[in-house]
């Protein structure tokens, strides 16, 4: 980075929380060669700002006019009112210039299909994105091989190698590689697909997801004991999987083969899985480890903007971001904790301050796209036709905590569906505003855009609901719009940094009257609630309820209700308690599909080793 020279802040240093200013030296802070940070924040900030405002004169601003585009984009970030994703944080004006967190990535029947797309995979987390990956198009294992006349190891072994692939990328990389790797409930692999994930020592880089469509849940939920038909992708032929396979490393010749248009026979059915037997087969693995979440894939592809240039088979590895092969999305939150103002000594949201943010959010990242390098010529091509955004919000909880608003209430499931729906009406406002002055977005004659809604936007997709663990970090907020893990806790960052932290709101009003101790402290570690600690006045206990207060049920219904108003999709954990069985994962899953969330993911406590968030010292 001997070249790189910091671009001064056009306003006043940020003012950030101890742990926030951790995070920004560790991994984003400008070095220069010998390892010395080179930049404030104000000034990394600055060079973020500097390259969205540059943008603007692609669109007829005049030079004199993008030093005030400078202030205002540096202003709205370093008043904490809204952050882009980290690699815009950690790239913009840096030699690689890779500014997009999410991309997908086609993983196609042939070994140079394939080590291409690790490849591609290799330079997109180099520069800190995240990659999503179907391994539907791949043959099953023990399938021919028509070029040696041997057979296919099948899609678990080339996903070893993808994972193998983020481990020795993300030594050197600023952050942790992430990946989603899904797969259709119909492949026949997808057995051998869930029992993978079961090791927990495998696979660590990547979250899994069985996709489910809707026929599919039809027949779970009238004729559960249908026998389970699987499809080779290659050939079409179908197959009945018997029950005494070896989950670890069947191959094609133990299946059971059906003829064209065979029905199974009674005597089939009974020596198969059935749907039911495959369900409990996911919810079990879930319970044990927390994967696989579960996609509905129909649902998702009924609100694809742009159905005639494929169907959507993956997504980012957080699940909001459902994208078509070589897309990608540059993400940014609002920060809602930002928007509270009092009015008549009662807390209340300051609604035109958060449409003003809003709308001036969506043009920010509109202009990224612009900005933004990209790894892979058919990614620049895609993602410029397209120009998906996905605008979010973070600081959910802390809004909450201050509207004196219990989260496992009807209040508070209201509260978040009027929230999202404002956020998504100014968003998409916003964005049809810019159609006027820039144009749509390239595929908007082919988009539903056009044919069901006769609206021009300027992005294809505008809204979607991430989970923000750095970002929320440096705004010093709550991430997304999951619950407070605890009051007080652990964080762990990459490369085993530890951070400690107590809510700042709750730790005011505990000093205030007068029961905040060191000791309190502590009794707050040991279980992460304070709803069982008779010293805190319950009205307080009710007001501050965290994720492990909280039954299933709201974790769900709260992230159906931002659904309703998302285009995109909408990154939630369902937490659960140490002592949850396969039957509550069951009832979660179920009651995910019936409020039309498009996918579901949970997370039991002490399920795996290593935890980003700990009640530990």
């Amino acid at each position: 980075m001997s070249d790189f020279k910091p671009i001064p802040a056009p306003g006043p240093e940020p003012q950030l929380s101890t742990n926030a200013r951790a995070v920004l030296e560790h991994r984003y802070l400008a070095r220069d060669a010998s390892g010395k940070i080179i930049e404030t924040p104000g000034r990394l900030l600055s060079r973020v700002a500097l390259l969205v405002a540059e943008a603007e004169a692609r669109y007829g601003a005049p030079k004199d006019q993008i030093p005030a585009w400078h202030r205002t984009y540096y202003d709205l970030m370093a008043g904490l009112r809204f952050l882009p994703n980290s690699p815009t944080l950690m790239n913009a004006k840096r030699p690689n210039g890779v500014l997009s967190a999410c991309f997908v990535l086609p993983v196609e029947d042939s070994i140079e299909a394939i080590f291409e797309t690790i490849k591609q995979t290799a330079l997109i987390q180099k520069a800190g994105g995240g990659t999503g990956f179907s391994f539907d198009h791949l043959r099953p294992a023990g399938d021919r091989l028509a070029s040696s006349g041997g057979t296919t190891s099948g899609p678990v072994s080339f996903w070893r190698v993808f994972s193998q692939a983020t481990d020795a990328i993300q030594q050197g990389a600023f952050r942790r590689g992430a990946n989603m790797g899904m797969m259709s409930v119909e492949h026949p692999d997808v057995l051998r697909f869930l029992h993978a994930k079961q090791h927990l020592a495998s696979f660590t880089n990547f979250n899994i997801s069985v996709k489910l469509t809707d026929a599919w849940m039809a027949t779970l939920a009238k004729a559960p004991n249908t026998p389970q038909i699987v499809v080779n992708p290659r050939t079409g032929d179908r197959y009945l999987l018997p029950r005494d396979l070896d989950l670890d490393s069947y191959a094609l010749a133990d299946l059971l083969p059906l003829k064209p248009r065979q029905k199974p026979s009674p005597t089939m059915a009974r020596k198969c899985f059935t749907h039911s037997d495959l369900w409990k087969m996911i919810t079990r693995c879930a319970a044990r480890t927390s994967e696989p979440g579960v996609a509905f894939i129909d649902r998702i592809n009924r609100d694809n903007p742009t159905p005639s240039l494929g169907a959507i088979e993956a997504t980012n590895p957080c699940g909001e971001q459902p994208l078509l092969a070589y897309e990608a999305c540059t993400l940014g939150s609002i920060n809602l904790a930002r928007f509270i103002t009092t009015v008549n000594g009662q807390a209340a949201m300051d609604w035109p301050a958060l449409e003003q943010t809003v709308k001036l959010s969506v043009r920010f990242l509109d202009n990224i796209i612009d900005a933004a390098a990209y790894p892979v010529a058919s990614i620049a091509r895609m993602s410029q036709a397209n120009r998906k955004i996905g605008l979010g919000v973070m600081g959910f909880a802390d809004c909450l905590f201050a509207l004196d608003i219990p989260y496992d209430s009807e209040p508070a499931v209201e509260f978040g569906e009027d929230l999202m729906r404002f956020v998504n009406k100014a968003a998409r406002d916003a964005s049809t505003e810019l159609a006027g002055l820039r144009g749509p977005f390239p595929n908007w004659n082919q988009s539903t855009w056009r044919s069901r809604q006769n609206r021009r936007m300027r992005n294809a997709a505008v809204t979607c609901v991430a989970p923000t663990g750095t970002i929320s970090i440096i705004a010093d907020c709550s991430g997304g719009i999951e619950p407070l893990y605890s009051l007080v806790f652990t964080r762990q960052v990459l490369d085993g940094k530890k951070l400690s932290q107590v809510h700042p709101a709750f730790r005011e009003i505990a000093e205030k009257a007068g029961f905040w101790s060191d000791a309190l402290r502590k009794e707050i570690l040991k279980t992460g609630s304070i709803a069982h600690i008779k010293a805190i006045p319950a009205d307080i206990r009710r007001r501050f309820r965290c994720a492990y207060d909280i039954k299933p049920q709201w974790h769900v219904r709260m992230q159906a209700a931002f659904q309703r108003h998302c285009d995109a999709a909408v990154s939630k954990t369902v937490n659960l308690p140490e002592n949850a069985t396969a039957a509550t994962v069951d009832r979660v899953y179920r009651l995910a599909y019936e409020l039309g969330c498009k996918g579901v993911t949970v997370y039991r406590r002490t399920s795996r080793r290593h935890e980003p968030m700990s009640l530990d010292e």
